[in-house]
């Protein structure tokens, strides 16, 4: 189970109950702010924006919602100033971990930050400890059994898609990040059904987790990070067999 592709597929699956405490609606208006600010309210010029905007629509988010978080971001409306924050750590086992975070209150978020990894056998890293092992991608992940691999090759890869690869049960289609949003349009187009799709940082090498105790509580560290309100993506390097997961998942 490798940390970029089978963590979102997990998030994917809880994000309806996510979604009903509300707090996949505040990440996604704190990311379509700062999208908006750092890159202008047209999401036609602004990859980012139009996939926050992708997002916030997959999470039946309303167009209000949207157009309201826009409008605070270019400064048309009053909002609360964020700025974006990574903070570099490790996880049990020595795995690699990459928490980004949007937040209004810097040392408040380090803190919450610090306190989870400590608790969960985690610790901070300093600033380039881990940053180099990711590298920014847009990431679709597909379940092999809706299409096979020459189909989706001859969509993908002609939709401007760089790479797919073989992740067990499922295919990663890797695009840069400004054509991600290219990329799933053709695929859906195709009729082909999509487990998940986001710009996310994809590790260069993984730690083997081999140890169930040491896995449940990676997993657990990695979903108390996603709980925090500041704290937008979390990114790790680890692979979980597939065996171990079905204990501790």
């Amino acid at each position: 189970m490798s940390g970029h592709s089978k963590w979102s597929t997990i998030k994917h699956k809880k994000a309806a109950q996510d979604a009903k405490r509300g707090k996949t609606f505040t990440k996604l208006i704190k990311e379509i702010t700062v999208a908006a600010r750092l890159g202008g309210g047209d999401p036609s010029a602004n990859p980012r924006l139009r996939a926050a905007i992708d997002a916030a629509k997959a999470s039946n988010m309303p167009k209000s919602n949207i157009e309201r978080a826009i409008k605070k971001g270019t400064g048309e409306l009053e909002g609360v100033s964020y700025e974006e924050v990574t903070y570099e750590g490790y996880g049990p086992g020595g795995v690699a971990l990459l928490v980004e975070t949007i937040t209004d209150n810097r040392q408040r978020t380090v803190a919450e930050v610090r306190h989870i990894l400590s608790k969960r056998g985690g610790n901070m890293g300093e600033p380039g400890s881990v940053a180099w092992i990711f590298e920014k991608k847009g990431l679709i992940v597909i379940d092999k059994s809706k299409v096979d691999e020459d189909t989706l090759m001859t969509i993908a890869l002609e939709a401007g898609a760089e790479d797919i690869k073989d992740s067990d049960s499922e295919w990663e289609v890797e695009t840069a990040p400004e054509t991600l949003s290219d990329v799933k349009a053709a695929i859906e187009a195709a009729g082909i059904e999509i487990l998940s799709s986001e710009v996310t940082m994809v590790p260069g090498n993984t730690v083997t987790v081999e140890d169930e105790k040491q896995a449940q509580q990676l997993l657990a560290l990695m979903n108390a990070l996603e709980e925090n309100d500041d704290v937008q993506h979390v990114y790790a390097n680890f692979d979980i067999p597939d065996e171990i997961l079905e204990q501790v998942a």
